[in-house]
């Protein structure tokens, strides 16, 4: 039986197409930059304009820099505006869809917040602190909550080597790798990627609405 095909917009270097494969589905990347690493089949184009026609479903990672907590202090990229153009335009597909962000984006009502803790994810005896924030058009259940309080907890981040920075302790690239479940990536893309657990975690959601129907809930 051919699995559900889904489509990974704005792809990177596929921590998040993995996950989709794990719950189930086939997928296809689509990046305006080049991903050599990326472990699907792959389309380099313009994300935003890409043919939805020949999908289940639809998952974007739109551009976060102008959204984190740290462009107040290194300013932004101009990207900020994808994010509400990605959600229009899926919104108006009539597909189910996920779109992915970070935690501090404000135009993302109704999403889930998904931290490393929830799975279990750590590396070296430290927890995987790593938040990112999704929105549907189905209702996504919660994996339990964060439980990074209190906890030792390490982040994929930056460039370079690891150890305690000021912004708490940054995870080798090993570390890192290990944590996330991705050993197919650079120290930079990993740093972008999404952890395989998240969205192998939304992935089986979304098949099971697929398939039993009705997934459609109140737009993010």
């Amino acid at each position: 039986m051919p699995r559900p095909r889904l489509l990974d917009l704005f792809c990177g270097a596929g921590g998040a197409a993995m996950g989709y494969h794990l719950a189930g589905f086939e997928v296809v990347g689509v990046d305006i930059r080049p991903q050599a690493r990326y472990p699907f089949a792959f389309v380099r184009s313009d994300a935003l304009t890409f043919p939805l026609d020949g999908f289940d479903a639809v998952h974007a990672s739109p551009p976060c820099h102008d959204h984190s907590a740290l462009v107040s202090r290194v300013g932004g990229d101009g990207t900020g505006w994808m994010l509400d153009a990605t959600l229009r335009r899926l919104a108006a597909s009539g597909l189910p869809w996920v779109v992915e962000d970070v935690e501090a984006t404000p135009r993302m009502l109704g999403s889930r917040i998904l931290c490393g803790s929830e799975f279990g994810l750590r590396a070296g005896g430290r927890w995987l602190r790593r938040h990112h924030r999704f929105a549907s058009n189905m209702l996504l259940m919660g994996a339990g909550g964060c439980h990074c309080s209190k906890r030792p907890i390490g982040g994929v981040y930056g460039t370079g080597g690891g150890g305690q920075m000021t912004r708490g302790y940054k995870f080798t690239h090993a570390e890192g790798a290990a944590a996330m479940g991705i050993d197919w990536m650079t120290r930079a893309e990993l740093s972008q990627a999404i952890p395989q657990a998240y969205t192998r975690f939304i992935g089986e959601q979304l098949l099971h609405r697929i398939s039993h129907g009705p997934y459609l809930a109140a737009a993010a």
